[in-house]
């Protein structure tokens, strides 16, 4: 929302119309000869992308006869996971990455193993042996190295394409040699290295997060590309248009510094085998025909869309050469529709009953690995001889790799069951890292203490108590909000990869003025405005930290990461863990819970993702634990999903000696801390409901003289029992209260696992009250659905401790609570 852009009614009124230009479709007309005579390939050039395309082929062919016969060559191997073959799109593969480096970023989809052995023998064939060398020692400390060395026969070269086939094989097989320790799997496997980046299982899934790779490299001036290689019917995803509507943002060309200026060095890759599982986009499940078209929906320039035959490499990699010269003048993004087809079913299980067997006959006909075969032939690029030697070597490599990868006592599965193993020691990477890009100055626009809030900041009290001990007015101290700045803004400027963006981000500063201040520090690349577009913002911000920077996404309200559902559940908490350790997610992943908008922008969805593994999750309720929480979730590296409650952005602090600190302090994430002593009963709360907890451990100690010890959770997922366990142990008594919904509530959780810990010290049950199970009211009804200091002392008079003299506001004894389970309220 720059003021520099006018909408000018007397321009966008002027009558006209919208052209478009036509969009090429499967324009490469040059044969093997023309490419000879211009020497665009050598003969060695021509025979190693057959011999890629024959190595893929060769590889599917023996997973598929793994998956339909139980063996192999006669060797047995039961293969209880999905495979989702590519035979028939081998060219499409190899053609792609025939003019692709290391420094060039493909995300795949569930059916990549091909483009994971297309970019790993390109990189094989470009690197040097020394490099090759270093990367095979160094991955995982030279496990995968280790198993293909024993035996091993040629050059550097020979052995690191046994390791590619082998730690392939061993990663789909669950083996921990794999590339990812067996915890990726066929859908997941990939290998960085090589430029290999995470495959997807979910449908359109690597959509947005290519587009937060390709925004890493162009914030951060990394060199390369990146591809995102998705099928035709994630075209129909979400996701998917919410990633082309995010990497064509008008901003990266209008509004940027001149050295970030031009479009993000992006290709959306459509591999276009005509089918979604059984679907047919084509004439059934959608209506463009031509999958191209979609470009010019987008940008003017129709993101340079092309559909390319994906049935000849040489085409293939004709496209990639001309739309890479786009990106890097930059003018991207660009679309392709490649053209392929495949031979096999969606899976092994897939007898393809939805097509006709001529069908699949007469792209058969047609196979690349035969015409581009015979085409070598031809214009005597080799001999029979020199194809069928080549075929007997491949058959060779992938017997090896199977040998190697069925063997327990050579590939051995992770064992899980013990304490402190493998899977649970990389749920979560656990570290600690000031910079993501160390030596390098963050850009700027003015020196932080001539900042114009820091400035305001400066003036105000820390604390929001007087030194008489009174309160002091909200506008005269610093508030949640204003802490959480001062984390933000702190490590803006000492962690140069740090972005923020979101709705409203940038001029704003952010739908409750956390950010005001920021956009006169920071310059457009590093504080942005998106579309609004949840599940691009959460999943770009997934691609950004995958590839090695530090993101702040914001989204506006709880309610909206439904909208979010996937980039949160699936991608932002599960690549840690996926990789085996290999990837750092430093992403947080900010969101306010809202009050008083009624239904569908005021709850309380705490207990969603903290029931998601793989995602931690904060709730501060105060200036003090929101700033170090902060601070502690910006220098780590995993995920973060930290919740701020709209009820008390300018709530001063209250209970910390001295106020905020004005420099930089670290909360440990995990650790809840007890806001008020007591003796007589314990009270855990989780976000704003902590002040409700306090007025309700006041009217008990007034009135009945009961004393109550308040904790504030602060974190929900890690979650250190030890404080609270003390607590019950001293008042044997305890109620846990948020603004969730009561069924299902990570309340829930912790009342249970109390009841485990502590069940001899209890003398009561613990007891929780959280919001009805309902939608939540309008604001001017909303005491009877969030829980306030009445349904606090009810609980306690009901089922804890009766009080002398006191009615309760409304029934929550145990018959009224199983009427309202049998309805489901």
């Amino acid at each position: 929302m720059p003021k520099s852009l006018m909408i000018d009614p007397r321009e966008v009124r002027v009558q006209g119309q919208v052209e478009f230009t036509p969009i090429p479709i499967n324009t490469y007309n040059r044969t093997m000869a023309d490419e000879l005579a211009a020497g665009a390939f050598t003969r060695d050039d021509l025979f190693r992308i057959w011999r890629d395309m024959a190595i893929i082929r060769a590889f599917e062919m023996m997973l598929q006869t793994v998956k339909m016969q139980g063996n192999y060559e006669g060797l047995e191997y039961n293969h209880r996971g999905p495979a989702h073959l590519s035979i028939g799109q081998e060219a499409a593969a190899v053609g792609q990455c025939y003019l692709l480096g290391v420094d060039d970023h493909i995300y795949g989809s569930h059916r990549s193993h091909g483009e994971i052995l297309a970019k790993g023998l390109s990189a094989i064939h470009r690197l040097d042996e020394e490099s090759l060398l270093r990367i095979m020692r160094g991955y995982f400390d030279g496990a995968t190295l280790r198993v293909v060395e024993e035996g091993a026969a040629g050059d550097t070269r020979d052995l690191a394409t046994d390791f590619l086939l082998y730690g392939t094989l061993a990663e789909i097989f669950g083996r921990e040699p794999g590339f990812n320790k067996g915890l990726g799997g066929s859908m997941h496997a990939f290998f960085p290295p090589f430029g290999v980046y995470p495959n997807n299982a979910i449908v359109g899934g690597s959509a947005d997060i290519a587009v937060g790779a390709a925004l890493y490299k162009k914030v951060n001036h990394k060199p390369g590309i990146v591809i995102a290689n998705i099928g035709d019917s994630a075209s129909a995803c979400g996701p998917t248009w919410e990633a082309l509507c995010f990497a064509t943002m008008d901003q990266y060309k209008t509004l940027w510094d001149a050295e970030h200026r031009g479009g993000l060095p992006f290709i959306m890759n459509f591999v276009n085998n005509f089918y979604g599982m059984g679907g047919q986009p084509v004439g059934e499940t959608m209506g463009m025909r031509v999958l191209a078209r979609v470009g010019a929906g987008l940008t003017p320039n129709q993101m340079h869309s092309e559909r390319v035959d994906g049935y000849n490499p040489l085409a293939v990699i004709d496209a990639i050469r001309r739309k890479r010269e786009i990106l890097e003048r930059g003018d991207g993004p660009v679309m392709l529709d490649t053209l392929t087809y495949r031979f096999s079913g969606h899976s092994p299980s897939d007898a393809s009953s939805y097509r006709e067997k001529s069908e699949i006959e007469l792209w058969q006909e047609i196979d690349p690995l035969k015409t581009f075969a015979q085409q070598m032939l031809e214009h005597a690029v080799c001999t029979q001889e020199d194809l069928d030697r080549a075929q007997a070597r491949i058959n060779e490599l992938i017997l090896r790799a199977y040998r190697r990868s069925i063997d327990l006592s050579v590939s051995p599965r992770a064992n899980l069951m013990p304490a402190g193993n493998l899977l649970e020691r990389v749920m979560f990477s656990n570290e600690r890292v000031e910079s993501m890009d160390p030596g390098r100055e963050p850009e700027v626009l003015l020196p932080l203490a001539e900042n114009p809030r820091v400035q305001q900041l400066a003036k105000r009290s820390r604390s929001g108590l007087g030194d008489d001990g009174q309160p002091l007015p909200k506008s005269r101290c610093i508030g949640l909000r204003d802490a959480l700045f001062e984390a933000i803004i702190d490590r803006f400027y000492t962690d140069p990869t740090l972005v923020a963006y979101g709705e409203e981000n940038r001029d704003w500063g952010g739908a409750f003025a956390v950010y005001r201040g920021l956009t006169e520090a920071l310059p457009y690349h590093r504080l942005f405005n998106t579309p609004i577009a949840e599940g691009a913002i959460v999943g770009t911000a997934v691609g950004y930290a995958l590839e090695g920077g530090r993101v702040i996404a914001e989204l506006m309200y709880c309610d909206f990461m439904g909208r979010a559902g996937d980039e949160i559940f699936n991608q932002m908490a599960k690549w840690q863990s996926m990789s085996g350790g290999l990837l750092r997610m430093p992403l947080v992943l900010r969101v306010s819970v809202g009050s008083k908008y009624g239904a569908q922008h005021s709850q309380d969805w705490t207990s969603l993702v903290a029931h998601i593994p793989g995602l931690k999750v904060v709730f501060p309720a105060t200036p003090y634990d929101a700033k170090g929480l902060m601070y502690s979730a910006l220098l780590g590296t995993d995920p973060v999903v930290f919740f701020e409650s709209q009820r008390i952005y300018d709530m001063p602090e209250l209970f910390h000696p001295g106020g905020v600190p004005e420099g930089r302090y670290e909360i440990p994430l995990g650790e809840p801390d007890v806001k008020r002593e007591g003796r007589d009963l314990t009270i855990l709360s989780i976000g704003a409901t902590l002040y409700r907890a306090l007025e309700a451990a006041q009217e008990l100690d007034e009135k009945w003289g009961i004393s109550c010890e308040i904790i504030d959770a602060r974190s929900i997922v890690p979650f250190d029992y030890e404080k609270v366990i003390e607590s019950v142990k001293k008042t044997r008594k305890i109620v846990l209260t948020s603004d969730a919904c009561e069924r299902g509530s990570a309340l829930q959780t912790i009342a249970a696992r109390i009841t485990e810990l502590a069940f001899d010290e209890l003398d009561a049950p613990p007891v929780v009250v959280g919001a009805r199970n309902w939608i939540t009211p309008a604001d001017e009804v909303e005491e009877a659905f969030f829980p306030f200091p009445s349904d606090m002392l009810d609980a306690i008079h009901t089922h804890i401790l009766p009080l002398d003299g006191y009615r309760p506001l409304r029934d929550c004894s145990v018959p009224e609570m199983m009427r309202r389970a049998r309805l489901g309220v």
